[in-house]
Order: structure tokens, then C-alpha cells, then sequence
């Protein structure tokens, strides 16, 4: 007798990206941000956020609220296609700590040229940027809505393994050993 999550697979237990975050990060605030805000609109096509320092710095010349990077968060199918282009400046290529254990993998690329389209601005200079993708299930918003609110089953949780199949059966990832 066969069961019925052998014959077809349960719509529940499909992984699907939720989000990809594009984030470049600064030591300093100023005429950098400008460059790294336009630098993330042009490989987006999105308006980014500048993100804010929390704590003071004194070597860095910081204080609690200057900007010292920018953020650009994708969903839906633009994030798809974002990652699909970004990932060939890694040659589709991550590693296993590339992936944490909750169902989350990220990577940097530390020069934009990398990334096909792309030419050099001198305006913008030289400037890497880190890319976090967000893996979930359907019903994920539990552990993010307001009202009864709940934690995830151990069963439905994303784990490193079932990340890795995910990234390389619908992403083209290759892993490198």
C-alpha cells in the first residue's frame, strides 16, 4: 500500500525563496554611502535604505545615527532573477558554510564588475557587496505575525541539508567540498 506523500509531494513542505537582501556595508559615512546607495540602485533597479550606525565608534569617526551602508531588499520573482545574475560572478559555486543551520545562505562578491552588465563607474569606484537569501514554507508567518503567534514545528523547519537540495535543484548552485 503506498501513502500518500509517495505519490504526490505535500504543498506544505515546498521551499520557496522569501527573500533575497542585497547589503553593502561601509567603515565610514559620507560621500561612500552616496556611492554604494547608487551603486545598489543600479544593480537592483530598486530605491535601497541606508542603514544607521547604533553605537559610537571613535576610530571610526562614527556617532549613533550617521549612515554607513545601504540595503536593498528583493521578493517575488525579481529576487530570483537577481540572484540567478549575481550568482555568475560566483560561478555558481558556494560552499558548505555558505548555508547556516536554519535554511539561510549568503555569500559576498567583492568587486561588482564580477557581475555581468556591469562596467566600471568611476564615479562609484570600487565596491563589493554581501547578497542573504531567506528560504521559508508556506506557513512560515506564524513565527512573524502579531496576533497568536507561534513557534515552528521541528517537522516543517528548514534545515541545512534540505537548503542545499533547494540551491541546487531549482538555483543551479554547485557546492564546492
Amino acid at each position: 500500500m503506498t501513502s500518500k506523500n509517495d505519490t504526490q509531494e505535500n504543498p506544505m513542505r515546498k521551499i520557496r525563496i522569501s527573500k533575497v537582501t542585497l547589503s553593502i556595508a561601509l567603515k565610514e559615512s559620507g560621500e561612500n554611502v552616496e556611492k554604494a546607495y547608487t551603486l545598489a540602485e543600479r544593480l537592483t533597479g530598486l530605491k535601497p535604505v541606508r542603514t544607521l550606525a547604533t553605537r559610537k565608534a571613535r576610530t571610526f569617526r562614527l556617532r549613533r545615527g550617521l549612515p554607513i551602508g545601504v540595503k536593498v531588499t528583493l521578493r517575488n520573482k525579481k529576487s530570483m532573477e537577481f540572484l540567478k545574475n549575481v550568482l555568475v560572478a560566483k560561478e555558481n559555486k558556494l560552499t558548505m558554510n555558505n548555508f547556516d543551520n536554519e535554511g539561510n545562505f549568503g555569500f559576498g562578491v567583492s568587486e561588482y564588475l564580477d557581475v555581468p552588465g556591469q562596467k566600471y563607474d568611476p564615479k562609484i569606484g570600487m565596491l563589493g557587496f554581501n547578497v542573504n537569501v531567506s528560504l521559508e514554507r508556506p506557513g512560515f508567518r506564524i513565527k512573524r505575525r502579531k496576533i497568536q503567534k507561534r513557534k515552528l514545528s521541528i517537522n516543517h523547519r528548514i534545515l541545512k541539508n534540505d537548503a542545499i537540495d533547494f540551491a541546487t535543484k531549482e538555483v543551479g548552485i554547485k557546492i564546492k567540498k
